[in-house]
């Protein structure tokens, strides 16, 4: 049986790319080898695109940039089998394609590749990616852009404002008592367009607000404003599928002890209360242990059967509204007194691709992968069959006439 080829894409220019190189590793050593044969396309922070022996294992990247002398630089160039990868620059003797592959999986997070930058750059080269699409990767990244898409479809979000550098360089007083009389404390602010918690934090005073608006614009020239939910339980849950079809997974309940998760806590500190490396109840599968998946978590959550019913529900609701494919994960917020519900945010690509939570339902992370992988050519065969070159003699009757002179 001929082996489909996948190039697995982690890395970028973002604050999350060594979280992104975890995720890709994981990724590439889950996919099932009888069916795929994986190359590694790391996306170095310079944007060049790498690939090479060596280049699947994690003791190369804790060497950079210097390793990046053993690997091969490369350029994707669409061919009639999919993409090649072009040696760059080339040799003047030889072969100088290096590899080459027909999908593509990015495990990507954070801005100028979740976004959807790299799914743009995909859609150029004409090869079928297993992730959301450009439209669904960008509503995903821009928060606030997502609560409005969200708010319009019925499903329920916190009420924030949106204040951007410039406005708050020209007068951070005049934008501290508004928030204080639109939104009061305590607040969350968060960057506008980056995941993995990110520039976020909470503040109970103005003292706080003033030190977690400059945090935030550190991250981003847009920053988002809501009120912090008090007393507040996480539940996450996964998506798997397209705006056909979705299923849920099971849900997870992080331990946050009534605080909005940090960076530190998701992937440097294994959590509050947690230890680096271990996974709080969450099966690998094979594959090592980190990033996400090492966050101390319940998973499944300890919340009654109709709340997890509730939350499945509208985290298929969700993934549909915005139009995404692969797997998603969908992050509420719950009012621990009342149950009351509401959408987080939604990580296009998580990390470790939630293989975490759907280890829980049964489904390997081989599986997933698998599952994934046929939805992107799903996605192409539809696409194939589109309208995209429209005969005319447009240009027959045109005449722009000499650089400098008239037409």
């Amino acid at each position: 049986m001929m082996k489909t080829k996948v190039a697995v894409l982690f890395g970028g220019r973002s604050v999350e790319h060594e979280v992104s190189i975890i995720s890709g590793l994981q990724a590439y050593a889950a996919l099932d080898r009888e069916k795929y044969e994986p190359v590694v396309l790391y996306i170095g922070k310079d944007g060049g695109f790498y690939t090479g022996e060596g280049l699947d294992a994690i003791e190369f990247y804790r060497g950079l940039p210097a390793s990046l002398k053993n690997a091969v630089r490369v350029l994707p160039v669409p061919s009639e089998k999919g993409v090649e990868l072009v040696r760059y620059p080339m040799k003047k003797f030889g072969n100088n394609v290096v590899a080459e592959f027909e999908t593509a999986l990015p495990v990507v997070h954070g801005t100028n590749v979740e976004d959807g930058t790299l799914m743009g750059f995909l859609e150029m080269l004409g090869v079928p990616y297993a992730s959301c699409d450009v439209m669904s990767s960008a509503l995903g990244m821009d928060k606030y852009m997502m609560k409005a898409v969200l708010k319009a479809a019925g499903i329920p979000v916190l009420e924030a404002v949106e204040i951007d550098a410039k406005t708050f360089a020209a007068d951070s007083d005049a934008v501290m008592d508004r928030l204080e009389n639109e939104v009061g404390y305590p607040m969350i602010v968060k960057p506008v367009n980056l995941g993995s918690s990110v520039g976020i934090s909470k503040a109970g005073d103005r003292r706080k607000l003033r030190a977690s608006l400059d945090l935030a614009f550190d991250f981003s020239s847009l920053i988002l404003v809501e009120k912090a939910i008090e007393p507040l339980r996480e539940i996450n849950c996964a998506v798997l599928g397209d705006r056909e079809e979705a299923i849920a997974s099971a849900c997870e309940e992080p331990f946050g002890n009534d605080e909005i998760l940090s960076f530190g806590d998701k992937y440097l500190s294994g959590g509050k209360g947690g230890k680096a490396g271990k996974s709080g109840g969450a099966k690998t599968g094979g594959a090592k242990s980190a990033g996400m998946s090492s966050l101390k978590r319940r998973c499944p959550a300890e919340i009654p059967d109709e709340m997890t019913a509730a939350v499945q529900r509208m985290a298929v609701d969700t993934f549909k509204a915005l139009g995404c494919m692969g797997v998603s994960r969908i992050d509420f917020l719950m009012k621990a007194d009342t149950g009351e519900l509401w959408v987080n945010e939604i990580n296009t690509i998580p990390g470790s691709l939630a293989f975490y939570l759907w280890e829980e339902t049964g489904l390997s992370f081989s599986k997933l992968l698998d599952r994934m992988i046929q939805l992107s050519f799903k996605r192409q065969r539809t696409r194939e069959a589109l309208t995209y070159t429209y005969d005319t003699n447009i240009l027959a009757g045109v005449s722009l006439g000499t650089p400098g002179g008239k037409a």
